[in-house]
């Protein structure tokens, strides 16, 4: 069986800890680990292989996440732009031989009974073999309204519900009032020893390829369609790269909308888990250890008659005195302070910061990028400084910039320089200047790290200031 894992997302909810290029599922909130990390871990217990589905900067912080684990066979399917969770698995799909299972799988959620974790997708794979298509229903244990739910038949507790049970429809993320109906009717059931019949949708299913195509190609044919031109035409080297007018061309929809909610083979299995989909501060709140005062563990809190607080912030000494279920998240470059309960308003916020147009939406201060990390350490009117990384036997592509000048300092290692018609090393404490319009490129052919300051100057200091004529990762300019 093969993990399809789908990297997509934007990194909005949990902001500014998330961000476009480092979303949630690669932040590593959970004993150093990310919730990527911890997906793959759990599910490489239960399946043959990964085939990871992302766009082009979450490929290398996938890889990077993996090598961590020891996890280099895997296979890659790279999307130049998002069009949903459809066209994403049916372009791996057709990758795959048609008789294989698949578990499609999200790569941002938290699951911790992993027992029973794997007695569910035991079931799913059983009804998989019988050419179902399986998703996998979450006992709901509150009125959540952030979620969409899964409407199924109701059968006695004395009958296996791990056969699967028969969809009635699929909801829409419902009000407060509707969610809290759903979980009444619930606990009625249940009360008559029956089983649940509103399910949170989890967004995982487990098929055989060739059933989830046949479906495909019968409810969503332009979609069917459209992927297998544009896998046809990718580029298969040592990865599945998708062209962007290829992607274009594909229509934008889920799974459930495309599938799901039309076809007659789908079966739900209940799976009491312990799953969430950390979608939220209050959700990371519930999953994070905390003290006797309901306080998140934080090396970097100092406080006094504080209590039931999420407290996130690695850089600087955060002193709270008197306060009560608030959530602060401090990240060096924005300050997030919000009532506990009213964190989905985040994305919100993420819009109007977006409108300002200064990119604190899309990056941290520090950047990941495939050959290693940049760290902005001061950003002004005229000049940017910053401290660069750069992995061993690793280089950047060879580029230029139209409008700034840059001074490179080597503070550890060895650094070897292409400068226009020249090629030579730096050591530490050397230094070069590289004028706006020259070719250069900059490389660590050593074992060890390289680290450079590097200061700009010029009129405009933006990253999208880059001409790159080649590059080792087949990134376009402004990657």
């Amino acid at each position: 069986m093969v993990n399809i894992i789908l990297c997509g997302g934007s990194g909005t909810r949990l902001w500014p800890i998330s961000r476009t290029l480092l979303p949630k599922q690669f932040v590593k909130l959970f004993n150093k680990k990310s919730l990527f990390q911890l997906t793959v871990e759990r599910n490489s217990k239960i399946c043959d292989s990964q085939f990871i589905v992302s766009n082009g900067e979450q490929y290398f912080l996938a890889i990077d996440q993996l090598e961590e684990l020891n996890e280099i066979n895997n296979k890659y399917l790279l999307e130049p732009i998002g069009r949903n969770t459809a066209p994403a698995i049916a372009l791996t799909c057709f990758a795959l031989p048609k008789d294989e299972i698949v578990f499609v799988t999200p790569s941002d959620h938290l699951i911790k009974n992993e027992i029973e974790y794997q007695k569910v997708v035991k079931k799913a794979i059983d009804l998989a073999k019988e050419d179902y298509l399986v998703t996998f229903g979450i006992k709901p244990t509150s009125p959540e309204t952030g979620f969409g739910y899964i409407e199924t038949d109701s059968i006695s507790k004395s009958f296996d519900i791990y056969d699967g049970l028969d969809v009635l429809c699929f909801k829409e993320k419902p009000n407060f009032q509707l969610a809290s109906a759903y979980l009444e009717e619930n606990i009625f059931l249940e009360k008559n020893n029956l089983t649940n019949k509103y399910h949170w949708n989890s967004g995982m299913f487990c098929f055989k390829v060739e059933v989830f195509l046949e479906e495909l190609k019968k409810y969503s044919p332009e979609i069917y369609e459209t992927s297998l031109s544009a896998y046809n035409n990718a580029n298969k080297d040592e990865l599945i790269r998708i062209k962007h007018n290829d992607m274009l061309n594909i229509p934008e929809d889920s799974i459930d909308y495309a599938v799901m909610e039309k076809s007659t083979k789908v079966k739900v299995v209940p799976s009491d888990i312990d799953w969430n989909d950390v979608g939220s501060f209050d959700a990371l709140y519930e999953e994070l250890a905390k003290d006797k005062n309901g306080n998140t563990y934080n090396s970097n809190h100092i406080f006094i008659g504080s209590k039931n607080n999420l407290i996130f912030g690695n850089e600087r000494k955060i002193a709270t005195i008197d306060i009560e279920d608030l959530i602060i998240i401090d990240t060096g470059d924005a300050l997030l302070i919000s009532k506990k309960g009213s964190s989905q308003k985040v994305k919100e916020v993420v819009s109007k910061i977006k409108q300002l147009g200064n990119g604190l939406h899309d990056i941290h201060l520090t950047g990941h990028r495939p050959w290693g990390t940049y760290t902005i350490l001061e950003d002004a009117n005229g000049y940017k400084i910053k401290r660069i990384e750069v992995k061993p036997n690793s280089r950047l592509s060879l580029q230029s910039h139209k409008f700034r000048n840059e001074h490179w300092v080597v503070v550890s290692g060895v650094a070897t320089i292409n400068l226009e018609d020249k090629v030579f090393k730096l050591k530490e404490n050397e230094s070069t200047y590289i004028k706006a319009g020259d070719r250069h490129r900059l490389a660590n052919e050593t074992d060890e790290p390289l680290i450079i300051i590097e200061a700009q100057v010029g009129e405009y200091t933006g990253e999208d200031d880059i001409i790159r004529y080649d590059d080792d990762y087949k990134r376009e300019n402004n990657a």
